[in-house]
């Protein structure tokens, strides 16, 4: 697999068989999102990676376009220390996300992120300590619709390429 190809194909999957994840699939993934880079090699973020479907569906009611992890067969929650102290934090978590996401793109499993807005409710559900803050949580599946993982591009779903970057100056 080219990573081009990943960049250029990979697809939001929010819908998800009834199927779970073999645990060498599941492990792939995590293991992704800890190798993937940060600043200073801070590594500063811990990974809660959720089976169980009573968690999942209470996590689903922390974010308002959360519903999908109620379906999924796997959701990480992505931990970060306070995120608003430093910028770099929720750079690394999103980069963290995006490793994730292109490992599980190449195992043929779907994925999609939550923001998490009841971050309190989340602590809850979760039970992690209170230097720990939860803002995204990534679902995985396998898609319900097999196409939909590596759709083709809709056409007019990007903004041209000449009206977002700019060369040497604005």
């Amino acid at each position: 697999m080219k990573v081009s190809d990943a960049i250029r194909l990979k697809r939001a999957v929010r819908k998800f068989q009834d199927k779970p994840l073999p645990d060498d699939v599941v492990h792939a993934i995590l293991n992704s999102g800890r190798r993937s880079q940060s600043s200073k090699n801070n590594q500063a973020w811990q990974f809660i990676a959720i089976r169980d479907k009573d968690i999942l569906k209470e996590l689903s009611t922390c974010g308002e376009w959360a519903g999908h992890l109620a379906g999924a067969a796997l959701a990480v929650a992505i931990l970060t220390p306070e995120p608003t102290e430093k910028f770099q934090t929720m750079f690394d978590a999103g980069q963290a996300a995006a490793f994730m996401q292109l490992a599980a793109w190449e195992l043929g499993v779907g994925s999609v992120p939550a923001s998490l807005y009841e971050h309190e409710k989340a602590r809850e559900i979760l039970g992690f300590p209170a230097e720990w803050h939860a803002r995204i949580a990534l679902s995985f599946g396998y898609p319900l619709e097999e196409t939909k993982l590596s759709a083709p591009p809709k056409k007019g779903g990007r903004a041209a390429f000449e009206d977002v970057v700019h060369w040497e100056k604005w």
